[in-house]
């Protein structure tokens, strides 16, 4: 709680989404980044690029790979069709499920 003019008021975190986005052009790359900067996981459909161009799909994920080391987020594969990236304060856990 933090005090204003007399009265104590709550501070609340930013709220952090979980957002389905779509690799439809190269140019998506600058929205994904700036999700990121505002604390958002993102779940990323890449086949809509890679109906277009696959080389551009694998330049783009090189280069959201390169920006999450970057900013020290986290990145990694669901499936073929689509990635998730995390803002830094977010881990992925890639562990196994005991059996």
């Amino acid at each position: 709680m933090t005090e204003v003019g007399g009265e104590e008021v709550r501070s609340e975190k930013p709220v952090t989404y979980i957002k389905a986005i779509s690799l439809r052009n190269y140019s998506d790359i600058e929205k994904i980044k700036e999700e990121l900067k505002m604390g958002n996981v993102l779940i990323i459909k890449i086949t809509p690029l890679a109906i277009k161009n696959i080389k551009e799909v694998k330049n783009a994920i090189d280069e959201l790979k390169a920006y999450s080391q970057l900013i020290n987020g986290d990145i990694a594969r669901l499936g073929e069709e689509r990635i998730v990236m995390t803002p830094p304060s977010i881990k992925i856990w890639r562990g196994k499920l005991p059996s």
